[in-house]
This record gives C-alpha cells, structure tokens and sequence, in this order.
C-alpha cells in the first residue's frame, strides 16, 4: 500500500468513526489533509462521512490544481486558509458537531475565549478558540476571517455552524475536535450550575508546562 492510499483509507476510517457517534451527520463536514507530494486529499461535497469512497477523495495537486476525484467540499477557502497562515499543518477537519453549535448560540459566550477553561485536555489540544460570526455556508469570507487571525488560532468555531480544528496530521486534527465538542459539552450540561473552573494560576501552568497557544 502507498502512502496516498494509506491516507486515503485514515481519512474514510476516522470520518466513519466521527458519523458512527453522532459528531456530524447526514452530509455535513468536511476533511483535507496533506498527502506525502505536498497536495491534498479532500473529502467530496454532498458526501457523507459514514460512506466515504477512498478512490474518490477529491484529489488536489501541490499547485493548489484539482487533479482528480469527486468535486470537493464548498468550504475548501477555509482550509486553505489554515494551510496558507499556519505551518506544519497536515490536516483540517470541520464538523456540525450539536453541542459546539448549541454553545455558539448562547448569548453570553466569550468570542476570544469560545470554551471556558474548564478542563487542561481541551487547552493542550486546541489552545484559545475563537468564535468567529455567521457566514452563509460556502461563503469565502470564513477563509478570510481565519486569516485575519494571522495563524494565531489552530482551531475556530462558525456560530451557529460547526467547528473547525488545524492538525498536525488528520488523526490529531480528528482527536482535537473531539476535544472541543466534548468540552462544549461539558459547558452546557454544567452551565448555571456554577461549576468551578481552571484558576488563573492553574491555566498558566497548562500554558507554561504544554506550550499552549494561549495569546
């Protein structure tokens, strides 16, 4: 097996596992990662994650040029826009992920800081997230809004639309938004109840011992 076809099986195996435990469903989300020649693999538009076809993974050559496979995902201004303000990224992986949405329409959540820190997981895998303002699904704003953050944030939430999480490779891209809807989760089921969060000082610490982006 080659590397491309290894990745390619990854891709359709992690996404099947996000669709068989309700973190996107029917068609929605979307995956691009790095293949070994420096293009990209991109799950197709219209498809669902639960029946994804390796072979026809929309196939991108390192000149940004679609060489192959299905039509890809509309979002595709959004993950360029990660590959082109932050390095070494490998993978982007987006989801409408129901709690991460849910917390998005609250009225009183923090835009620089999305998820309250509550936990030192969701810190050391997705430092600071940043909510961005809705846009129309598609719209190339959101690639533009991403990088007016000028590679600072290695993960975003879209209000009312889903997360987005930048990855070394797409297993970690896969794990890190995991992280965030789990922490959304646990700020939902927690809120109003006055639950106790990181300290100042224990936040510093995560940062500190973990090299969290945290600016």
């Amino acid at each position: 097996m080659t590397p491309e076809t290894a990745l390619r099986e990854q891709i359709c195996t992690l996404a099947k596992s996000l669709y068989d435990r309700g973190l996107t469903h029917g068609s929605t989300g979307n995956i691009s990662a790095r293949t070994p020649d420096g293009g990209l693999l991109v799950t197709p538009t219209g498809t669902s994650f639960g029946r994804l076809d390796p072979a026809r993974l929309s196939r991108f050559a390192p000149d940004g040029q679609l060489i192959g496979g299905d039509t890809p995902t509309k979002e595709m201004p959004l993950h360029m826009a990660f590959y082109e303000t932050r390095k070494n990224v490998g993978a982007v992986v987006h989801l409408h992920a129901c709690h991460s949405v849910a917390l998005s329409m609250m009225p009183d959540v923090d835009a620089e800081c999305f998820l309250p820190p509550m936990t030192p997981y969701a810190m050391m895998k997705l430092g600071r997230v940043k909510l961005l303002p809705f846009f129309l699904p598609g719209d190339p704003a959101m690639g533009a809004a991403v990088r007016g953050l000028a590679g600072k944030r290695s993960a975003v939430m879209l209000a009312n639309h889903g997360p987005v999480v930048a990855g070394a490779d797409v297993e970690a891209a896969c794990d890190a938004v995991e992280e965030l809807e789990n922490a959304a989760r646990l700020a939902l089921i927690t809120r109003g109840l006055n639950p106790r969060m990181l300290t100042e000082a224990e936040q510093r610490a995560v940062v500190r011992k973990f090299d969290v982006e945290w600016e």
